[in-house]
């Protein structure tokens, strides 16, 4: 079932904190407003299509959480449809830590950042691990025949919430391709 972001993220305890530092009222106001973030648009689409990374949270079976890099070509995570993601999972250390947490906890937290244009994007999905071999279909789809990475998995994601989080505080960056394009201007 999808939610408003804020039913995932306001909990009691989240919900004080807001009270006291004064912030509640108008927290309070969304949570009733009726917006409910959990399909994406075009804006969505856009804006994760042209990301060339992401962060993955995961929660292991000790309760401790875990943060995951994920990178790729611009747009290898993917929109499916309006409340799926999924991208191509690439070898990588051999650690399996996101993997294997979601064995246990399939809850996870994804955040898109465009340092260009200070954006930030946060997702709450239930991911799905699936083998590379299980579904050559979708791997077709998720491929990128110019990225020479080898796929180990597909990791699908249902979207349950997305919040678009404030720019302050997130000091602009430049890839050296806009740099190179002279898109960017340096002072």
């Amino acid at each position: 079932m999808t939610k408003n972001f804020t039913e995932l993220a306001f909990t009691d305890s989240v919900k004080a904190q807001q009270e006291k530092y004064g912030s509640r009222a108008a927290y309070s106001r969304m949570e009733h407003g009726g917006e409910f973030r959990n399909k994406l648009t075009w804006q969505e689409r856009g804006f994760i299509e042209a990301r060339d990374s992401f962060y993955m949270s995961s929660v292991g079976e000790n309760g401790w959480p875990y943060m995951q890099f994920r990178g790729g070509p611009k747009g290898f995570l993917k929109a499916l449809d309006d409340n799926t993601l999924a991208y191509a999972d690439f070898r990588g250390n051999g650690q399996y830590i996101s993997t294997g947490n979601f064995i246990d906890n399939n809850k996870a937290v994804l955040f898109l950042m465009d340092y260009t244009i200070q954006q930030r994007l946060k997702i709450w999905v239930e991911a799905n691990v699936i083998e590379a071999s299980d579904d050559p279909e979708l791997l077709k789809q998720l491929s990128d025949p110019d990225y020479k990475a080898k796929i180990e998995r597909i990791i699908t994601f249902k979207i349950h919430a997305f919040d678009w989080n404030c720019p302050q505080h997130i000091t602009p960056r430049y890839t050296k391709e806009e740099i190179q394009s002279g898109r960017v201007e340096l002072d």
